[in-house]
C-alpha cells in the first residue's frame, strides 16, 4: 500500500458570498489538487491575489473548502490541523511578551512541563540564545522572523506551513533566513508548504515548485520537479546554470498569468 501524503489537498474549491448580497460570489481557488510528501519541500508560486493563502488556510484547517477534501497523513482533516505547524506573513508575536515567552506560549498552552527549556534551545538553534529576555520591540525584523521561527518549530509539527515569512525583510536578512530554514529542514525533514511571489526563492529552497493561474478561479498550471543539489546555499545556487535554465522554464508559464493579475489590479 503506498505510502499517504503529509497533506493533500483534492479537488479543493473556496467560494466566499457577500453578507450583505448573496447573490455576489467569489470563487479564490477551483478544482485544486495539491500534495506535499513527508520530508518533501514544496512551494507554491503565482500572481498577487491568486488564491495562494487560501490555500494554505485550508491545509491548516482555518478555512474549510467550499468543495473537495483535506487529509493529513491519509486522515480526513475536520477542523483545525492539529499537526501543522504555521508561520505567518504578519507579524504574529505577542508584544507584552518576551523572546523567551513568545516561543514558550504553545508548549505552555499543551501542558509541557519543560516549556522553558525547550524554548531557550529553540533560541538557541535560531541565534537568539543571548535574547531570551527581549521583547518584540527591542529586536529588529530578522531577529522577530528567527523568533516567529522558533516558536513554530518547538512544537515539532510534522507538517510547516509558511506564508511568505520573510517578504518583509531586506535582501541580506532575507537571504540568511532562507538559508537557517533549509538548515533547520534538512535535519529533521519535516513536510513544507511554503508560499512566495518570488519565485527566485521558490526555485532556490524548494524540491518542487506549483504554479498557480491567476484568480479568480486559480487553479494549478505547471509543477515542476527542482533537482538542484543539496545542501544549498540560496545566493550561490541562484548563479548556477540549472537554476537558471529552471527559472526559464517555470517564468514561461507564470509570465502571461502574472501579468493578467497585474491587469486585474490595475482595472479594481
Amino acid at each position: 500500500m503506498a505510502t499517504a501524503f503529509a497533506l493533500e489537498l483534492s479537488d479543493v474549491s473556496c467560494t466566499f458570498v457577500s453578507k450583505d448580497d448573496p447573490s455576489q460570489r467569489y470563487t479564490a481557488v477551483r478544482d485544486v489538487n495539491l500534495t506535499v510528501a513527508a520530508g518533501e519541500f514544496v512551494s507554491v508560486v503565482g500572481p498577487t491575489g491568486c488564491g495562494k493563502s487560501t490555500l494554505l488556510n485550508v491545509g491548516a484547517g482555518l478555512l474549510a473548502p467550499s468543495t473537495g477534501e483535506v487529509r493529513v497523513f491519509g486522515e480526513r482533516l475536520a477542523g483545525i490541523n492539529r499537526r501543522a505547524g504555521y508561520m505567518f506573513q504578519t507579524e504574529s508575536l505577542m508584544p507584552w511578551r518576551t523572546a523567551l515567552q513568545n516561543v514558550m506560549a504553545g508548549l505552555e498552552f499543551r501542558g509541557a512541563t519543560d516549556a522553558r527549556a525547550q524554548a531557550e534551545e529553540w533560541l538557541r538553534r535560531v541565534g537568539l540564545g543571548g535574547f531570551g529576555d527581549r521583547y518584540p520591540h527591542q529586536l529588529s525584523g530578522g531577529m522577530r522572523k528567527r523568533v516567529s521561527l522558533a516558536q513554530t518549530l518547538v512544537l515539532d509539527p510534522d507538517i510547516i506551513l509558511m506564508d511568505e515569512p520573510f517578504s518583509a525583510l531586506d535582501i541580506q536578512t532575507r537571504q540568511l533566513m532562507e538559508n537557517e530554514v533549509l538548515e533547520l529542514w534538512a535535519a529533521k525533514k519535516k513536510a513544507v508548504l511554503f508560499i512566495t511571489h518570488d519565485l527566485d526563492e521558490a526555485i532556490a529552497m524548494s524540491d518542487r515548485v506549483v504554479c498557480l493561474s491567476a484568480g479568480p478561479a486559480s487553479h494549478p498550471i505547471g509543477e515542476f520537479a527542482i533537482d538542484l543539489p543539496r545542501p544549498r546555499d540560496v545566493a550561490e545556487v541562484r548563479v548556477t546554470p540549472r537554476f537558471v535554465e529552471l527559472h526559464r522554464a517555470i517564468w514561461s508559464v507564470l509570465r502571461d498569468e502574472v501579468l493578467k493579475g497585474y491587469q486585474q489590479q490595475l482595472a479594481a
